[in-house]
């Protein structure tokens, strides 16, 4: 959110049963602002995005195609952190129900 003015920061937490990607506010709050179904859905790295700044988004973003074709981009801290979500989240949507 601080690279972007129009994203927002979100904590995630990452379920297997159901295959969900629950998104929460960092601020607190135990209810989940919403979620992304995962079954059927599709991970992988963003090397480029329309209208934004090499510098700012290099090797961080990803984005989750779900079965119903909505696509979701998120950000991540780091490059390292950017392979370990999308390895987790395939693993999910292959083994999730």
């Amino acid at each position: 959110g601080h690279l972007r003015k129009n994203w927002k920061v979100r904590k995630f937490v990452l379920r297997e049963d159901p295959a969900y990607l629950h998104y929460y506010d960092p601020a607190g709050g135990e209810e989940p602002l919403g979620a992304i179904r995962l079954r059927g859905s599709v991970v992988s790295a963003v090397e480029d995005m329309p209208d934004s700044k090499k510098c700012d988004m290099a090797n961080i973003l990803f984005e989750i195609i779900t079965a119903n074709e909505i696509h979701y981009y998120l950000q991540a801290a780091s490059p390292a952190e950017r392979t370990e979500w999308i390895k987790a989240i395939q693993a999910v949507t292959r083994a999730g129900k």
